[in-house]
C-alpha cells in the first residue's frame, strides 16, 4: 500500500499569541508543581507522610479576665469597681527643675520637670501669651515591651491641651514654658496621672494657674464601669472614658472617649469621674501644703 501523498499543511499549527489569563494559569501551574516536588523531597527525606491541614481560625487576642454572668467578680487588685488605686505624690523630685512631682498609682510610676519661664525663639513670632511646651516619654524599661521607650507624641499634645486651659499664660508674655513627663512604669491609667503629676509640677515651680488639674479614667467591661482600670483592665476594655478638670471651678479642660458607649453608661462614667477629681485634688493639695510648711524642727 502507498503511503499518503504528504499534506501542504504542517502537522502542528501555531498556537495563537497566549493571553495574560493564559500565562497567569501557567505560571501558577508550574509553582505549584514545584512545591509540590519540594515538598514530597523533604518528607521522603524525612521519612514521614504528607499531611494536609486548616489555619486555624482567628482568635481575639483580648483574654477576659471576667464573665457577664459572673456577678462576683472581682478585679485583679481586690478593688472595688468605683474604688480608685491608693495615690501618692512628692514635690521637688528633681532639684536642677524649677518645679518637679513625682506620682505613683499602683505599678503607674511618672515623674514631671518643668523649666521656665525662658525667653521664646527668636523665630517665633510675638505674643502677648506664654507658650507651653509639653513632652511625655517612657522609659525603656517602663514598659512590658522592653526597648519599647520613646516619646509618646499623642500623650504630649493631651497632655497640652489639658494644662493649657489652666495655666495663666498672659501671665508670662514672651516666654515658653517647658512641662517633661516622664512615665517610669506604666501600669495603666497612664495619661490621667501624667496630667495630674504635670499639674502638681506646675504650681511647684510657681507657675500662675486657676485651680491644680486633676485627671481620673474609667472602663467599660461589659456592662460594668471600673473606675481608674489597671493595664489587665485597658487590654481587654469596650470602651473607656478619660476626664481632666479645674475641680475647684468644676470646669472640664478634656474629655476623650473611645469605644461604644450608651447614653446612661456615659453619663455615670462622667460623673464618677468628676468625683474622683475632686478626691485627687484634694490629695494633691495637701501635698502642696505639706512642701510649704517644710521640715518642723
Amino acid at each position: 500500500m502507498d503511503p499518503p501523498p504528504p499534506s501542504s499543511a504542517p502537522l502542528l499549527s501555531p498556537a495563537p499569541p497566549p493571553g495574560p489569563g493564559f500565562l497567569d494559569f501557567l505560571l501558577k501551574a508550574v509553582f505549584q508543581r514545584n512545591s509540590k516536588y519540594r515538598v514530597q523531597r523533604m518528607a521522603s527525606k524525612a521519612g514521614a507522610a504528607l499531611t494536609t491541614y486548616s489555619p486555624a481560625p482567628s482568635r481575639n487576642s483580648r483574654t477576659p479576665i471576667f464573665s457577664d454572668s459572673d456577678v462576683d467578680w472581682v478585679r485583679p487588685d481586690g478593688r472595688g469597681f468605683h474604688q480608685c488605686r491608693p495615690a501618692f505624690f512628692r514635690t521637688g523630685a528633681v532639684n536642677a527643675a524649677a518645679g518637679s512631682a513625682y506620682a505613683e498609682f499602683g505599678n503607674t510610676k511618672v515623674i514631671v520637670s518643668v523649666f521656665g519661664p525662658r525667653e521664646s525663639k527668636k523665630a517665633m513670632m510675638y505674643s502677648d501669651v506664654g507658650r507651653l511646651n509639653c513632652s511625655v516619654s517612657y522609659t525603656t524599661f517602663g514598659t512590658s515591651i522592653r526597648g519599647q521607650g520613646s516619646e509618646h507624641k499623642e500623650f504630649s499634645s493631651m497632655l497640652h491641651k489639658a494644662l493649657e486651659g489652666a495655666i495663666m499664660l498672659e501671665t508670662f508674655p514672651k516666654t515658653t514654658v517647658d512641662v517633661f513627663a516622664l512615665v517610669l512604669e506604666s501600669g495603666g491609667s497612664d495619661l490621667p496621672v501624667i496630667i495630674s503629676c504635670a499639674s502638681l509640677a506646675l504650681a511647684d515651680a510657681g507657675i500662675m494657674m486657676y485651680d491644680l488639674v486633676a485627671g481620673v479614667s474609667v472602663s467599660c467591661l461589659g456592662k460594668n464601669l471600673v473606675i481608674d482600670p489597671m493595664l489587665e483592665e485597658e487590654s481587654c476594655q469596650d470602651g473607656s472614658l478619660m476626664l481632666t478638670c479645674l475641680p475647684s471651678r468644676y470646669e472640664v479642660t478634656q474629655l476623650t472617649v473611645t469605644g461604644e458607649w450608651s447614653t446612661a453608661n456615659l453619663n455615670e462614667a462622667m460623673q464618677l469621674s468628676l468625683d474622683a477629681c475632686s478626691k485627687l485634688a484634694e490629695i494633691m493639695r495637701s501635698c502642696l501644703k505639706e512642701a510649704a510648711s517644710g521640715p518642723q524642727d
